[in-house]
């Protein structure tokens, strides 16, 4: 039996675990349509409905391109398998995952991707630069971890989860993105802003003039204007993303 081969049926699970199954495999689809994805690497989850410590991922082996609603894997705080399938999971990929999961109350998706915007931004010292009205979103709301290594400690997700802190989103240097959301469809919103606001940047830093930067304060305004009451991003795009992807890749649905 093939690894895509194993999945489980929506009558063996809350209507609200599968509608977050949907969601989730739908986020790996539309992050393999941007070229996110890094082989079979890097790793979105979610946090399943009424299930404390509970958490869906992708299955190790697989391409994001491949993963379904019925295919994702239920695991614990630990990266352990919750029930008999016989997926396997990246323990130590889920480690940055389960370090936030466990610090943040609000964090229900947590995306960690190696996209190439947000890996070449992070290599600079500055950072992510107040150029862009993408880039405004996370004006002063950006966290940076240093790189450490393959290997995340105890210790380093201690450091990690502090230099995140309140933000919803992070630059790990030299390594990826880190973005998490109280929903599914706001992770994947603030991935995708974070992504164009670094790939803006690069493109600016490209040309051989100066580079024009908006005052400090228009730039705090601005970001209080796109954050607007507060309430979770995504909620008008997320259907027009399902309509799209359910005409190029429906069967993330199955």
């Amino acid at each position: 039996m093939s690894i895509s081969s194993i999945k489980l049926e929506p009558a063996e699970m809350c209507a609200a675990e599968w509608q977050v199954r949907i969601d989730l495999a739908a986020c790996y689809r539309l992050c393999a349509l941007k070229a996110w994805d890094d082989l079979i690497y890097t790793h979105i989850s979610a946090t399943v409905p009424g299930a404390a410590g509970r958490f869906l991922i992708n299955p190790f082996g697989l391409r994001f391109d491949e993963i379904t609603a019925s295919n994702l894997v239920k695991i614990d705080l630990h990266g352990n398998i919750i029930g008999d399938q016989a997926s396997r999971v990246n323990v130590t990929g889920f480690a940055i995952h389960g370090a936030v999961h466990a610090a943040r109350a609000d964090a229900m998706c947590v995306m960690h991707l190696h996209n190439e915007n947000g890996i070449a931004v992070g290599m600079q010292q500055a950072g992510l630069l107040p150029l862009s009205q993408h880039a405004l979103r996370f004006y002063g709301q950006l966290g940076y971890h240093d790189y450490e290594g393959l290997a995340l400690s105890p210790l380093e997700q201690t450091r990690l989860v502090e230099r995140l802190g309140d933000y919803p989103a992070m630059l790990l240097r030299n390594h990826g993105t880190l973005v998490k959301g109280r929903t599914i469809a706001e992770a994947y919103v603030l991935m995708d802003t974070l992504d164009k606001a670094c790939a803006f940047q690069l493109k600016a830093q490209a040309g051989s003039g100066p580079l024009n930067m908006p005052p400090p304060g228009v730039c705090a305004k601005t970001y209080q204007d796109l954050i607007g009451d507060g309430a979770p991003e995504g909620i008008l795009e997320w259907p027009a993303l399902l309509r799209m992807l359910d005409v190029l890749s429906p069967s993330y649905r199955n």
